[in-house]
């Protein structure tokens, strides 16, 4: 792989950019989930142990140089723009206010409020943590150690202070950290969820830089992967008002749970809407699994006696696919407009 073909490629549509937006999108293009540099990190496992050393340095110092050149290029742009605002951009105060919209509840905290409670009734309490986290609490911790390539499922923001152990603070891409807080100050049993803000660099009509994700965890010396198919299950039914809801659980792979799965809900389109729990469609909802040994061996838990469930889902996901919004970016434009239409008032809430 030519890598300083990439960086000169990476710098000139760069130096092209005339908007932040434009910028964004290319990179994404290189640093996103499915960007260049992501692709070619993943490619890393068909070389040898030796070569992976080599180009898995080389790969980094790459993704480093391009990241830079953004951070570079973004505050250019943002200056400019900012200038170009004040040259341009003139407030009468002495123009009459526009006429008052009524004030109307924002979806995603309506979904909030709706998953607090239903999980609530299955005796869960809240749980919650920073919005920046450390690298262990956000990796190490839930048994993503470094250079792990489960480190690259999840584009990740960086800050540059450094922690106790020299690792840069990042902003959680996860509310899974929550859980390894409570786990290390709380005895088992355990039964919380953890609603919050996530952050991950990706960016399109179901992506944003920030969304919200709630996880939940379950420990206790019994409880097995039929009590968490059935309280997710039971969740759905709840929050999607449909109760022969047609569901299915499919294995998959994350550090943190063995076994793990991704559950899908059953949907088909009729009249070109979407009607959720029949068909023979499926949609992706959630991950979830049985907690890895080694997470609870890392908060101190003996895994002799305890066991439990994991799982996370998000928000402004599945708010989407009850409500039929098809663009994340709405839900952060601050549009008067938008909120009308699509919020809810105190007396439907």
């Amino acid at each position: 792989m030519d890598i300083k073909k990439v960086l000169n490629e990476a710098t000139k549509q760069i130096e092209r950019c005339s908007s932040q937006q434009e910028l964004q999108n290319v990179k994404v293009a290189y640093l996103g989930k499915k960007g260049k540099i992501t692709e070619l990190l993943k490619s890393l496992k068909d070389l040898s142990l030796e070569e992976k050393k080599s180009t898995g340095a080389k790969l980094n110092s790459l993704r480093t140089d391009i990241d830079d050149l953004f951070k570079n290029k973004f505050n250019s742009l943002k200056v400019k723009e900012i200038n170009s605002k004040l040259k341009n951009e003139f407030l009468d105060i002495s123009f009459p206010p526009p006429n008052l919209i009524p004030s109307k509840v924002h979806p995603i905290s309506k979904t909030f409020d709706e998953v607090i409670s239903i999980f609530g009734s299955m005796g869960y309490s809240v749980a919650e943590g920073p919005d920046i986290e450390t690298d262990y609490y956000n990796f190490s911790a839930l048994n993503i150690p470094e250079n792990h390539p489960a480190r690259e499922m999840q584009d990740t923001f960086y800050i540059d202070d450094t922690d106790k152990d020299n690792k840069p603070y990042v902003l959680r891409t996860h509310t899974s950290p929550v859980q390894i807080r409570t786990l290390l100050n709380e005895k088992p049993p355990v039964k919380i969820i953890a609603p919050g803000r996530t952050y991950r660099c990706d960016s399109d009509s179901t992506h944003s830089p920030m969304f919200h994700q709630v996880e939940g965890l379950f420990i206790n010396e019994s409880t097995n992967m039929g009590d968490l198919k059935g309280t997710l299950i039971e969740f759905c039914k709840q929050y999607f008002n449909v109760q022969n809801l047609k569901v299915r659980f499919r294995p998959s792979y994350f550090p943190f749970t063995e076994p793990s799965a991704e559950m899908d809900i059953a949907y088909e389109i009729v009249n070109n809407k979407i009607h959720l729990g029949t068909g023979d469609l499926w949609l992706e909802i959630l991950g979830c699994g049985m907690v890895n040994p080694t997470v609870l061996e890392n908060c101190n838990v003996d895994t002799n006696i305890y066991q439990g469930f994991a799982f996370g889902m998000g928000l402004d996901r599945i708010t989407m696919l009850k409500y039929g919004l098809t663009d994340i970016r709405s839900f952060f434009s601050g549009n008067l407009n938008w909120i009308a239409n699509n919020g809810f008032s105190i007396g439907d809430y």
